[in-house]
């Protein structure tokens, strides 16, 4: 018992301590949000988007601020695919709440594999010149490369491609999308425990659960 708790502590308590009061509610609000924007995604409603937009808005900030720009980059791509699928599930839905689902087919997987590529190649060159953006846009003093990166730096980047497909199979409206959240989810917890952001960690291993449940239900869906 004592074990869990310290260990609790060092996840979950610590790490907040230096943390200001704004940025504790910040981070409690935009993962209110979040788990909206999945619960509303499971039942096909439209509502997933502009919950959705409301979260990945205030995580740009968070997570600039904790220099996690593979992330950072993702939930800005997520506001504007949000627009991009709010759109798209308006114009398939006859009630402008509920839509229907498919399978991905050859051709859209072929893309998916293809943004997946340009994704990777995208959030590791920001990385490259994040030494540059870390010395408010100078080149004085400053050394361009991927020597900064940590383990948790490359599992954003490749996490960071996993959901830029995931996001743009679910505007298609495709059961698949939620194999990419599954994936993506378990990666990201381990990675925002080391960097601190414990209440972010357990909205993800939630995340992972609903993924889970969502990909169960839109397949039922579909095979009805």
């Amino acid at each position: 018992m004592y074990i869990w708790k310290m260990n609790f502590y060092e996840l979950f308590i610590k790490p907040y301590e230096g943390y200001e009061n704004y940025q504790i509610a910040l981070e409690l609000i935009a993962t209110c949000f979040g788990l909206l924007s999945v619960y509303f995604s499971i039942r096909k409603k439209i509502w997933v988007y502009p919950t959705g937009i409301i979260s990945t808005i205030l995580y740009v900030y968070i997570l600039f601020v904790f220099g996690l720009l593979g992330d950072m980059m993702i939930n800005f791509y997520y506001t504007i695919m949000s627009l991009y699928g709010w759109v798209l599930w308006s114009k398939s839905s006859d009630d402008h709440i509920n839509v229907n689902v498919s399978y991905a087919t050859p051709k859209e997987w072929l893309h998916s594999g293809l943004l997946f590529i340009l994704s990777f190649a995208l959030v590791v060159l920001v990385y490259y010149y994040k030494p540059f953006i870390d010395n408010q846009f100078s080149m004085i003093d400053v050394d361009l490369g991927l020597y900064h990166l940590d383990w948790a730096n490359w599992l954003d980047v490749f996490t960071t491609s996993i959901f830029l497909v995931g996001m743009w199979l679910m505007a298609k409206r495709k059961v698949e999308n939620w194999l990419f959240w599954i994936i993506g989810d378990m990666i990201c917890i381990p990675m925002f425990i080391y960097k601190g952001l414990g209440i972010t960690a357990v909205q993800y291993a939630v995340f992972t659960v609903m993924a889970i449940i969502g990909y169960i239900e839109w397949k039922k869906s579909q095979n009805a």
